[in-house]
């Protein structure tokens, strides 16, 4: 596939042009950075055409800056807006796979690219699953295939025939355009229809029978569930692919590996994630410091998240640490051994990070709102995407539990809450704090050392409890040492070294 098409010069070139943006920041990932240069030579001749064409309509249109964008502070999936501010762009333009989270302030157009795909074999698969027994069936895919659905959704058709009329269900793609400035409002040019973004998606569901995850759309019939479909998923098995399995983990779900043209209906490792998750999530509960992990400065809402996740940890009796430092790893994150615990804020695709590795587990903020509201179930729906639990459950309006816990790791009673230090005066009188005691001593009393203190420490007890705190510096009062001059020259012969050698 040429370059032009697949970058989508053309409309990329259009949608500068008709907004009038006259910096633009390119943003690509490393597997697409050796295609840069090109990709910048062909949309300034095109750009050049456009502006050529309407000299007449526009004498004073300035020359469009186009800047290259590379390494990502963050995830490539998400938009740079941090990075493009660098360089006061107008507009970001980010080619290869993407999360489509809504960005903050700056305008993006994403080019999906065009991964090719034999059609007459994925229909093949498809007819496969969707014939025989007359299932539902729901086609997913990567954004990278986008390019191909509406052919296999016209070739699967005529395999059919008019008599047959199998359920099956297209995803959408949400849009290839967005504008943060006019209420999210976006064009889906790859579709050729128009949508919006909004930032209250419960679980992955727009309304009552419509879905959204990872940049897909699509609506179910009346009376119709998730748990119905059997999930056909076209595409290689990243991230997006990932968050598909475990959002719908209730799903029976296939993958087609356009690549290898092959089907892949074996996902155990894919579901053994979530027994992971759920240890992690028990582990998160005898945290006594969490630090909080920032994962993207550009995503919409993601302090609004932050914040939620303050207010939650601090209820639980815990101490809490907002940690900035780009993309996270175990080097990074070994610098803070007094963290017990991480939580990631992220875009949903970059949320899960394999964590053995590191000193300390990382959460997602739907594992920490299991973890730390006291007597909340997992019920085995999971939520990859943070901006659908902003405002979910108003932690404020919680009530925290003083009572012991049981840690299943530490096989006893835990206390998150110091009983000196917590508590009213009134429960601390009368007949009140006779029957509050009165109850804890029968819950325990079978086992009266099963309990184990939780009292949240901070950063600073901790340092205190280290054996080695760092270079210790005495204020005496005394004056500096004097200084002494060094060695100069160079690494292959000092100026001492060289007087050395004429003296012998």
């Amino acid at each position: 596939m040429d370059l032009e098409s697949n970058y989508e010069i053309g409309p990329t070139a259009e949608f500068i042009q008709s907004n009038k943006f006259t910096r633009v920041a390119l943003q690509f990932p490393d597997e697409l950075l050796k295609d840069a240069v090109r990709v910048v030579s062909a949309l300034r001749a095109k750009l050049r055409t456009l502006r050529e064409s309407n000299a007449e309509q526009n004498d004073d249109a300035p020359e469009v800056g186009l800047f290259v964008m590379a390494d990502t502070a963050y995830g490539s999936c998400c938009v740079d807006e941090v990075g493009a501010s660098h360089v006061d762009a107008d507009a970001v333009v980010h080619y290869g796979h993407t999360c489509l989270s809504p960005t903050t302030t700056l305008p993006a157009f994403f080019v999906f690219g065009k991964t090719p795909i034999s059609v007459p074999d994925c229909v093949k698969n498809l007819s496969h699953y969707a014939l025989p027994n007359g299932r539902r069936v729901l086609v997913l895919f990567g954004l990278d295939y986008a390019h191909s659905i509406e052919n296999i959704r016209e070739k699967f058709a005529e395999v059919c025939g008019a008599e047959s009329k199998p359920e099956v269900q297209y995803a959408n793609v949400i849009c290839s355009v967005m504008n943060p400035s006019k209420g999210r409002k976006v064009s889906n040019e790859v579709q050729g229809t128009s949508g919006s973004l909004t930032d209250n998606n419960s679980f992955g569901t727009v309304s009552a029978n419509t879905y959204s995850i990872g940049g897909l759309v699509w609506k179910l019939p009346e009376g119709h569930k998730m748990d119905d479909y059997l999930l056909f998923w076209i595409g290689s098995n990243n991230s997006a692919f990932a968050n598909i399995v475990l959002t719908y983990n209730g799903c029976e779900i296939v993958r087609y590996d356009a690549l290898e043209c092959s089907m892949v209906t074996d996902l155990s490792q894919q579901r053994k994630i979530l027994k992971r998750r759920y240890y992690l999530m028990e582990k998160a509960k005898d945290a006594n410091i969490v630090g909080i992990l920032v994962g993207t400065l550009g995503v919409a809402g993601y302090l609004n998240m932050i914040h939620q996740m303050k207010v939650l940890i601090t209820g639980a009796g815990k101490k809490v640490y907002t940690l900035v430092m780009g993309r996270p790893n175990p080097a990074k994150l070994a610098n803070f051994p007094e963290c017990d615990i991480f939580i990631y804020v992220s875009c949903a695709q970059t949320a899960l990070l394999d964590s053995k590795e590191y000193l300390a587990p990382v959460i997602t903020p739907f594992e920490a709102m299991l973890a730390f509201y006291r007597g909340c179930q997992w019920t085995g729906e999971y939520v990859m995407e943070f901006r659908d639990l902003i405002n979910s459950s108003p932690v404020e309006s919680r009530n925290f539990s003083e009572e012991a816990r049981f840690s299943f790791l530490q096989g006893g009673y835990v206390e998150d809450f110091d009983p000196q230090g917590n508590g009213t005066e009134e429960d601390k009188e009368g007949a009140l704090a006779l029957a509050n005691a009165t109850e804890k001593v029968l819950q325990l009393r079978d086992n009266p050392n099963s309990v184990v203190k939780g009292t949240a420490k901070s950063g600073a007890e901790f340092l205190a409890t280290r054996s080695y705190q760092g270079l210790d510096i005495h204020y005496d009062g005394s004056l500096p040492e004097p200084y002494f001059i060094g060695r100069s020259g160079r690494a292959a012969g000092y100026e001492d070294e060289k007087n050395g050698h004429e003296k012998s």
